[in-house]
Formats: structure tokens, sequence, C-alpha cells
């Protein structure tokens, strides 16, 4: 392990291999590590998705990440952490690569219907207030992703043809969440980015089919509400998803 400052607020450790950057920033945070706290890996041998999905990539082709913050805000608003590192993702592929992603709700960043990030938030709600929240993300650098996602990279993105170089993704990336982890520590702050996420979510004004445990249902996406939520208009109405695996439909799809 390997341990920097960045910036001033963050502090990186980094590792040539690691089971989970998440699993080891939870830990690090029940023993009362601080905000700010970020762990970077060139390879994870556990790495997690949604749902516990394991995730693995070849050491070397992702940047894989996580972030420890204990930010000053309500439970309802935890789902602006991830759209902050998400944003924050995705404004690095935009400044460092010159591609530019949009982002999937709940937790995705996508180029067209295929999967180019992963983000992961997980958190301890202590008493009902957020004593911490480790967000974790997977940017596809030199790998497209595993055989079951329809995934993309920034270097089959790339319209200059160059070889992205991940610590120079790392730095865009801490450089673009910096601001953001700053704005979830205001009300003002909190409303710019949850504008910004809804700017960026290509999953809003889409036709969508998300598959819920039992059931899956179709609708237009209109809203992502206050907590975070889809909005989806179906033949019934509107519902509201907390969370689910959405899937963009094409024109001729039911």
């Amino acid at each position: 392990m390997v341990c920097a400052m960045w910036a001033g607020h963050w502090e990186v450790r980094r590792f040539g291999e690691i089971d989970s950057t998440n699993s080891y920033l939870k830990a690090q945070a029940n023993e009362g590590a601080p905000d700010g706290l970020v762990a970077v890996a060139d390879h994870q041998t556990a790495g997690r998705g949604r749902l516990d999905r394991h995730w693995e990539a070849p050491r070397g082709a992702s940047l894989l990440l996580s972030v420890l913050m204990r930010p000053a805000l309500d439970p309802a608003d935890l789902h602006l952490c991830t759209a902050a590192v998400a944003l924050a993702g995705a404004e690095a592929a935009r400044r460092v690569c010159g591609v530019s992603p949009g982002l999937k709700w709940p937790n995705d960043l996508v180029i067209g219907p295929a999967k180019l990030a992963g983000v992961l938030a997980e958190a301890d709600l202590g008493g009902g207030s957020v004593c911490w929240v480790v967000v974790g993300i997977g940017i596809n650098v030199a790998w497209p992703g595993p055989p079951e996602v329809e995934g993309t990279c920034l270097d089959d993105q790339r319209s200059d043809g160059a070889v992205t170089d991940r610590s120079e993704l790392f730095e865009g990336f801490l450089g673009a969440l910096t601001p953001r982890r700053t704005a979830l520590e205001t009300p003002d702050g909190r409303r710019g980015l949850a504008a910004e996420l809804r700017g960026a979510c290509d999953t809003l004004g889409a036709r969508v089919r998300v598959d819920l445990a039992g059931q899956s249902i179709s609708g237009l996406a209109t809203e992502i509400d206050q907590a975070g939520h889809l909005i989806v208009v179906t033949d019934s109405g509107p519902r509201t998803v907390s969370a689910g695996d959405v899937v963009h439909l094409r024109a001729d799809q039911p």
C-alpha cells in the first residue's frame, strides 16, 4: 500500500491488489477514518456491483477506486453522494479522454446502450443519521466489460486513438469530485447537484423496462424525485421505483 495526499482534502491509498476498495474503506470507516480517504487499486479480487454481483476486471484494465465521505446531510439525500461520484467520473472522461458518457439510472455511466462504468454506494445510517458513506466507481479503460454486460471502454471510444493514462484519469476524477463534495454540505449545493444529475441522466425521457423482484414494468421515465427515485409512467399510471435494473428500450421493443 502506498499513501499520498492530493490537493489537501483527499488522502489516497494505492494498492496493487485488494479484495475490494469498498470493503476496505467500510472497515476503515468503522475504525474512525476521516472524510476524504480514497482507495484505488490496480486489481480487485472480490469487486462487487449492485445486488452483490461479482465484478472482476483484468489487472490494470480499469480505474477502480472508492471514496469515504462523512457528509452532513439527511439520509433522504444520500443518492446525491452517488451522483457526485458518477458526475465526477463523467467529467474526468470528458476532460481527459474527450469521451462524454451519460448517466443511466441508478448508477451507471453509458455510451449509448453500452456500459462504461458502474457506481456502488454503501452507507452506515446509525441512529437515523449518516455516519459515513463509501462510494466506489469502476471505469472501463482498456476493457469493454464481462461477456454478460454490453460494455465499452475509454480506449475504444476515444477519437484520437490514444491510450488512456489511468493516473491522469484518476487525477481528473479527484479534481472533478472536489467541488461536488463541497456542494453536498449546503442546501444550494445539493439542489445544484440534483439539477446536474437530472440534466446528465440519459434515462429521463427514455422508454424503459424496469426489472423488479418478481415483475417488470415498462413505460416512460419522466423524473427523478427528491429521494433519487425514478418515476416511470406506465399504461396504468405513474410508478415510483426505488431500486431495479433498468433497460433503455428501442423503438421496436415492447
